[in-house]
């Protein structure tokens, strides 16, 4: 009895050991979990945090107004600051330059042009903002040009030695001498102007008050030994204008076009490229019937017109080549429109925005690419008469028909952003159509950024399913195969064997898909289709050749064992294929199938293409698929396949009634998890594929995917700037895509779960 008692209490000393193992373990499966959640739902919102400022709107603070009077007298023609937005500059139409400061608006300098005696300026045209060369057209048919200059100096602060203070001082230069240029020389009066200069060229057009249209260029001639810089002119009288009276000309940056707005609504557009023979190429009506074009201006750039008309409306234009190689102006977009007309349109230094004024006394901070409209405001009921940008973007100033001039600091970083331009197709600048593209970075200032995100999902989803096409077959019906049909000792060879491959780097797989799988590929290109048609058909065959061949030699081979006899026939058909493949290639393809796909057929082709990222990742993820779905098949109990035999089922009637609709939750699991791994992927499609962001469906050419994307720009992304936080939008994109495609695959799976659980 004793006995006894003791043995009840060392098994209740067990029991109590293992309840208290059990609740530790309990606590800490929970803990797991948690931290599992919590974990992802922290990056899920530093990725957010990171991303949610690019689709905030732009911050103006508080604007400042100064009263005419305290900068200086005359019509403003041109406002503008220096780079750091702390002085302010205002041109008005008597020549005067004045400086002021922009916190007070107190006045820091003022200079006026050095005329001869009895000449006045009669007309203004501002060139490039980057060069801050603008011209005086003159009342005796000369021009002059002046460039504002801001000269930065440092001094020892007397109360803080390791402190320096910086004085700004601002002037003007005069680029070309302090001597007017002859435009016209018959000696009339510059009624409109347009200019534009670079160190080594100038070129100027002008209408004289006598109605005539003259193209004027400049050359600067340095002399090597005196170093004494002289100029010579060329001239020669345009084309006229079809008909109305001519209201602004544009030039543009690189001083190839020239546009005439006249007639209220038209623009006519000469070639100057040629300074000695212009031609005119078009007249296009920029407005409709009813309305007028008041305001318009040239984007960063000098490619874009944005045009303003009396009714408000706003809308982009540029020249659009054509199949037979034509330009044509050609209107791209039309943005929100405003309250009242268009009075004044200011573009930014560097990027595609503008600032638009109406007669209302309201603005609008525009850009171009997104089609955005990134605030609008209302500075009273006064007309603004002209308008301007700082350098950096991060500055506005107007003047109202009130005789004041306005200020206000501006926050706005990411304005190319919109669901437009990230989603939609855009019609960029040089491009014949609007398309889908991603170029976050040029080698030229004027570069329009493209970031739009479609190509890269386009190519995330490309390599997901060339990677699950190969992927997906071999797996499942491998793994079928060894969970039911392969002998023991078979399986624990072959599977281990596979599981061991899901090990292998896969920097070592793109390794080898780029450096040698693309150009073997592309060297035995119809070998390789071939062998890809030829197995399945080898398979079917080799599995009928088998079941005719005698019952002693069949018997012979282990049940289970059938599978190896796969190996050599797969060897076999791959040879032949690879063996004929270049006589194929010769005598139905010229002897180079890629060229002839790319020539004849007109089918892009690349060496690195998806055919070989399929290959390449469809190895990398059938290890995953395999080893799940072969766990899924092989746990099916055994006296559900046992029943089934039983009651007179032929094996492969169990594998599809049963087996396989008791392992669905599982292969469906499988399957789920190796898309993850595949739309994942980076290294094997960095390596192996063009990385170029095309829309093709096509076999034969490349994609960049969202995960090879960051990791190629990434480090070349500059903190906190669009590219950057875009990269990360594309992180984000892959993290909503995955978690949404595996909760709904979660969902699936617990009802094929519930569904087939009773089987």
């Amino acid at each position: 009895m004793e006995k006894i008692e003791s043995n009840i209490s060392r098994v209740g000393g067990y029991t109590g050991k293992r309840m208290a193992k059990d609740k530790l373990f309990k606590h800490l499966m929970t803990f797991g979990g948690l931290s599992v959640i919590i974990a992802i739902s922290v990056i899920f919102f530093y990725l957010a945090s990171v991303v949610v400022p690019i689709f905030m709107p732009a911050k103006m603070d508080a604007m400042k107004t100064f009263p005419l009077a305290a900068v200086a007298q005359g019509n403003s023609v041109h406002l503008t600051t220096e780079e750091q937005a702390e002085i302010g500059v205002r041109m008005s139409d008597r020549g005067v330059v004045a400086f002021f400061n922009l916190r007070d608006g107190k006045p820091m300098a003022e200079e006026k042009i050095s005329l001869p005696q009895g000449v006045e300026p009669v007309s203004f045209a501002a060139g490039d903002l980057n060069q801050k060369t603008v011209g005086y057209g003159l009342s005796d048919g000369r021009m002059l040009l002046l460039q504002q200059k801001f000269d930065v100096s440092f001094a020892p602060d007397p109360n803080n030695p390791d402190r320096d203070i910086r004085t700004i001082k601002p002037g003007i230069d005069y680029p070309l001498g302090t001597e007017p240029l002859v435009v016209d020389t018959e000696g009339h009066a510059i009624k409109r102007l347009a200019i534009q200069h670079v160190e080594s060229e100038t070129t100027a057009a002008a209408l004289t008050d006598d109605g005539r249209l003259l193209l004027v260029s400049y050359a600067s001639i340095s002399n090597m030994l005196t170093g004494e810089v002289s100029t010579e002119r060329t001239g020669v009288e345009l084309p006229p204008v079809p008909g109305g009276e001519v209201s602004q000309l544009l030039l543009d940056v690189k001083q190839r076009d020239l546009y005439v707005l006249h007639g209220g609504r038209f623009a006519t557009h000469y070639d100057v490229m040629n300074k000695a023979s212009p031609r005119l190429v078009q007249t296009v009506a920029l407005a409709p019937k009813g309305e007028t074009v008041t305001a318009a201006t040239m984007l960063s750039g000098g490619f874009s017109l944005i045009v303003g008309t009396s009714q408000g409306n706003l809308a982009q234009w540029f020249q659009v080549r054509d199949k037979t190689n034509n330009n044509h102006l050609t209107h791209i977009r039309s943005f929100k429109p405003m309250q009242g007309s268009i009075t004044t349109i200011a573009p930014e230094f560097f990027r595609k925005g503008f600032l638009a004024g109406d007669d209302k006394g309201d603005i609008g901070l525009y850009y171009a690419t997104s089609k955005r409209l990134l605030f609008d405001h209302s500075t009273g009921n006064k007309p603004i008469k002209v308008a301007g940008i700082g350098p950096r973007g991060n500055a506005i100033l107007m003047e109202s028909a009130g005789n004041a001039v306005m200020t206000a600091k501006v926050e706005n970083d990411y304005p190319e952003v919109s669901f437009y331009s990230l989603w939609q197709k855009v019609w960029y600048e040089s491009y014949p159509e609007p398309e889908y593209s991603w170029q976050s970075s040029a080698a030229t200032s004027d570069f329009e950024p493209k970031f739009s995100v479609t190509p890269l999902t386009f190519g995330t989803l490309k390599a997901a399913f060339y990677a699950m096409l190969v992927a997906v077959p071999l797996a499942v019906l491998g793994a079928v195969f060894a969970a039911y049909f392969m002998s023991p000792k078979m399986r624990g060879v072959v599977k281990p064997s596979i599981e061991i491959m899901e090990a292998l780097p896969t920097v070592i797989l793109g390794f080898l898909a780029g450096l040698w799988l693309a150009p073997y590929v592309d060297n035995n290109l119809a070998g390789t289709l071939l062998a890809i048609f030829l197995l399945p058909f080898s398979f079917v065959i080799t599995a009928f050749v088998w079941h005719t061949l005698p019952e002693r030699f069949t018997q012979g081979i282990g049940t289970g064992w059938e599978a190896a006899l796969l190996i050599p026939v797969i060897l076999l058909v791959i040879g032949i294929a690879l063996h004929f493949g270049h006589p194929i290639e010769a005598a139905l393809f010229d002897g180079d199938m890629p060229h002839y796909l790319s020539n004849t057929w007109g089918w892009s082709y690349e060496q690195r293409n998806s055919l070989v990222v399929g290959i390449a990742m469809g190895f990398a993820v059938i290890p995953t698929i395999f080893s799940i779905a072969e766990d899924a098949i092989f746990s099916v109990p055994k006296h559900l396949t046992s029943g089934s035999l039983a009651l007179g089922a032929t094996s492969w009637q169990t594998l599809w009634n049963v087996v396989l609709l008791t392992a669905s939750p599982g292969i469906f699991s499988a399957v789920m998890i190796g898309m993850g791994r595949a739309v994942g992927e980076t290294m094997i499609v960095l390596m192996a594929t063009g990385n170029t962001a095309v829309m093709d469906l096509s076999i034969f050419t490349g994609f960049r995917t969202l995960s090879a994307n960051v990791g190629v720009e990434m480090g070349e992304a500059a903190v906190g700037t669009t590219h950057y936080r875009l990269l990360f939008f594309s992180a984000l994109v892959l993290f909503a895509f995955t978690f949404v495609v595996n909760t709904l695959a979660e969902l699936v799976r617990q009802r094929l779960r519930d569904k087939y659980s009773h089987i």
